[in-house]
């Protein structure tokens, strides 16, 4: 029979992320006693830890019948109920942890925690279930105010109510807590992307969450996605900018092209000029704030392995080159400068909403 230590060992390999090796041990512990419930529960996590719910399912199960309030237990199983979809029965877990343990906060977490995920599961969203999620998140920071995770839940909920305020706070205080949560980075930078025109620097500080968020968690798709959706935002944004080139190139260039000479051609020659030169030389030092050298590199690498954001860059470049060409060969027929200028102009305002589509397909279902 294996030692009563051997259990401790398989908690601590738990605790370093060697789920395989602790549920091993685990196992073989409870060959032995096969009805020890913290056994059980231990198995059932790394279990869970490795996408076997089912199998976790049964062994948290068998660890409530040897041991029927043991509160482990009961948080356990809403978690693997959770992840089983299983939403009405992970809320009725929850509510008995509660029962059995009222003053701890990790049962009021994992029961905001089964509100709150039952309430997005739906078509629509549950208002009143949100409602719950929250105040149930309330209760567990007022049990555990050192608790990152329970800060970081009454975030979350607070941003589906609507509570921008509060979840900034919240998220802000989670980082304090723990700066390693990627979760709460991503969540925090995306209520500073909201603020983007009414705060300096907003934007900037968007980005750096989204960044950290990626770098601290590479598995995860959302922050990548954020990260994409700003490198396409900005590629879009300088669309405008193309476009102003566009006009002017054109009526700064077409007295030359009709025979115009003199001032008659130099003048709106100059001014258009000095327009296409002018607005790419403010949008690029505008830029040159907006993304500080440190974020520059990573919005490059994400923006050169997504399609979408090279589409509406190449679009947007080409029209800017268009701009310069035409200025440049002012001599050039102007059939020809207007059939292809029409053409890119087009190719533009379709990109925008064909890239546009195709990277909200590639948004993160959760």
């Amino acid at each position: 029979m294996t030692t009563p230590t051997a259990l401790a060992r398989a908690e601590a390999l738990y605790e370093a992320g060697r789920y395989e090796q602790a549920g091993e041990l685990a196992a073989r512990h409870l060959a032995g006693d096969p009805e020890d419930a913290d056994a059980l529960t231990l198995l059932a996590r790394c279990r869970h830890r490795a996408g076997d719910h089912a199998t976790a399912l049964v062994a948290v199960e068998q660890a409530l019948r040897s041991e029927p309030e043991l509160v482990m237990a009961h948080l356990m199983r809403t978690q693997i109920l959770l992840a089983l979809k299983r939403y009405g029965d992970a809320e009725a877990a929850a509510h008995r942890a509660v029962e059995l343990a009222p003053h701890f906060w990790g049962t009021h977490y994992a029961l905001g925690t089964a509100l709150a995920t039952t309430a997005e599961a739906g078509r629509g969203r549950d208002r009143a279930r949100t409602a719950a999620a929250y105040e149930a998140a309330r209760t567990a920071v007022a049990l555990g105010p050192e608790e990152d995770a329970a800060h970081f839940l009454v975030g979350l909920t607070a941003q589906r109510r609507g509570d921008h305020a509060t979840a900034r706070q919240a998220y802000e205080t989670t980082l304090r807590l723990n700066p390693q949560s990627s979760e709460a980075h991503n969540n925090l930078s995306l209520i500073r992307l909201r603020r983007r025109w009414l705060r300096r620097g907003a934007w900037t500080q968007a980005a750096e969450g989204f960044v950290a968020s990626a770098a601290l968690d590479l598995t995860d798709r959302k922050a990548r996605f954020n990260l994409e959706a700003m490198a396409w935002g900005t590629a879009a944004g300088a669309r405008w900018v193309a476009l102003l080139g566009f006009i002017a190139s054109a009526v700064g260039s077409a007295p030359a092209r009709t025979g115009a000479t003199g001032a008659d051609a130099v003048v709106p020659f100059a001014l258009g000029a000095a327009v296409v030169v002018g607005s790419w030389a403010g949008w690029a030092v505008w830029m040159g704030r907006r993304v500080p050298p440190r974020l520059r590199r990573p919005l490059l690498l994400v923006a050169r392995t997504c399609r979408p954001v090279l589409a509406m860059a190449a679009a947007v470049a080409l029209l800017g080159l268009h701009s310069v060409a035409t200025m440049a060969l002012w001599s050039l027929d102007s059939g020809v400068v207007a059939a292809l200028g029409t053409a890119l102009f087009w190719a533009v305002i379709i990109t925008y909403w064909v890239s546009r589509t195709v990277l909200n397909r590639r948004m993160p279902k959760d």
